[in-house]
């Protein structure tokens, strides 16, 4: 590694209403390095780095990157200066195609008096770049039509054209599986070799230990740590994350042989005849690679997508889904991958968020009392460890894994018969995560049937009862706990 220093940042001091997001953080990152930022949702990686990108303004300190002081104003001066990063939350414009997006500000010109976006030029680069990343994608397709793992690496091109000397990736692979994140491992390495260095947040810590070179912790707006990225630390940055040892302890079989739920030859414009049973107080989990069907088939199965053909029946008794109110109605919920545009409303209070979907139920003569509102949302603010100022604090103001708690929470009150969750812990710190984990035990005792979606098979592994494979559409195998492997899922995921 490089011993040039690039980039320095000292005592770096960030506060919003009611919390101290930063308090006098000192990063340092070195030309060619790939430095891993991590920490619990909450510890200041995001404030931090939308400090260094122009996003926010620090309340003190100092950033010297190249030699020299700076105090980029807004983004696209962070970018003139050479610095990029990719959001764990989507910048694209999803009414734009892939190639306008990548130089969306970069734009390529032609033309010797009026200068005009040369779009042949950005699309034949854009191929180049998503030939890269492995994406077989024609550049002119709409965004909005891309698949979240899609997506993610269309921020992953949009950055490599930037030509940037420091490139930021926060969460980069939390929508990507085995070998999308692989891919992305060699483009990393290839950048680091051209000495180009990288941020790498993520709280994927097995990711760390395979492609970082050094490991930075925060804890509560504060640096706690320093230490090599060596596999044998494992427990050492546990425990400087989050001040105490992280088990994964699987979970104990909790299905009873009651049905719940039976799909019967399902089928959409993206999936085909699937087929499966569900009982009560049983994980079931969706395994495959991305873009596979996972998602689309259980969109179906809540009527967010229309089924084309195929019979839903809860507890015996044939049902129609037409749309998600009629899910909602059948006490059905559904924690969706994307928490930031499927599963909040942003701009409202978190009590009004954890309350919406069970209104009608908890008043069913149309007249809200706003003491029962606060006190169903105090209730699971304390249940799930939500990390708020009060109950009155914005979604949007609050870190992404307590947002996906409070996504959680609003359909925990509910009091579900059926709960999807659908990438439930991904962006989420190995402290949440482990909640989570035995939050989803908890559930299932009580009688509460999961279907189970995750791009992490050891989680997979450990939380299901029964898993089902999807391959192009189509459940390829059904595997049982006790004979399910990584390597067996793999077997069925790639036919």
């Amino acid at each position: 590694m490089n011993q040039e220093l690039l980039l320095k940042m000292e005592k770096i001091s960030k506060s919003f209403p009611g919390v101290k997001a930063l308090d006098e953080v000192d990063l340092e990152v070195y030309k060619g390095e790939i430095l891993a930022l991590v920490g619990e949702n909450g510890a200041g990686k995001s404030t931090l780095m939308k400090i260094l990108t122009g996003v926010y303004q620090k309340d003190e300190g100092k950033i010297i990157f190249k030699g020299k002081e700076i105090n980029p104003q807004n983004p696209h001066e962070a970018q003139s200066l050479g610095i990029s990063i990719i959001y764990q939350e989507f910048n694209l414009a999803p009414n734009l195609d892939i190639a306008t997006n990548i130089f969306l500000g970069n734009e390529p010109k032609k033309g010797k008096f009026i200068k005009i976006f040369d779009y042949k030029k950005a699309y034949e680069e854009s191929l180049k770049l998503l030939a890269l990343l492995g994406l077989e994608l024609p550049p002119e397709t709409l965004v909005k039509d891309l698949t979240v793992a899609e997506q993610q690496m269309v921020e992953i091109a949009k950055a490599l054209a930037q030509k940037s000397e420091l490139i930021i990736m926060d969460e980069p692979t939390s929508a990507l599986a085995g070998r999308e994140v692989k891919k992305l491992f060699e483009i990393m390495r290839k950048l680091k070799n051209e000495g180009i260095s990288i941020i790498f947040i993520t709280h994927r810590l097995e990711e760390v230990f395979e492609i970082a070179d050094r490991i930075v912790v925060l804890r509560d707006g504060k640096r706690v740590g320093e230490l090599p990225a060596q596999k044998d630390r494992y427990d050492d940055v546990i425990r400087m994350m989050v001040g105490r040892e992280i088990r994964v302890i699987p979970k104990p079989s909790t299905k009873t042989e009651e049905v719940i739920l039976e799909v019967r030859n399902l089928s959409s414009k993206k999936v085909k005849n699937i087929s499966f049973e569900l009982r009560k107080g049983e994980v079931l989990g969706i395994a495959g690679l991305v873009g596979a069907g996972r998602t689309e088939i259980i969109r179906a199965i809540f009527g967010a997508d229309p089924i084309i053909s195929g019979e839903i029946y809860l507890e015996g008794k044939k049902i129609e889904i037409k749309s998600p109110k009629d899910a909602v109605r059948y006490k059905i919920g559904l924690v969706p991958e994307d928490r930031k545009l499927q599963g909040l409303i942003l701009d409202m209070m978190v009590y009004e968020n954890i309350s919406l979907p069970s209104l009608r139920y908890l008043f069913p003569n149309g007249i809200i009392k706003r003491k029962i509102e606060y006190d169903l949302a105090e209730h699971f603010v304390q249940k799930l460890q939500i990390k708020t100022p009060s109950i009155f604090q914005k979604v949007v103001n609050l870190s992404g894994g307590n947002q996906q708690k409070v996504v959680l929470s609003k359909w925990l009150a509910l009091k579900p018969k059926i709960l999807i969750l659908d990438e439930p812990t991904r962006g989420i710190d190995v402290g949440a995560k482990a909640e989570i984990h035995k939050l989803i035990g908890e559930m299932a005792k009580e009688g509460i049937g999961i279907i189970l979606i995750s791009s992490e098979l050891p989680e997979i592994l450990a939380l299901s009862d029964r898993i089902l494979v999807v391959s192009k559409g189509r459940i390829t195998a059904e595997i049982s706990k006790e004979e399910a492997t990584q390597e067996k899922i793999m077997q069925y995921a790639i036919i």
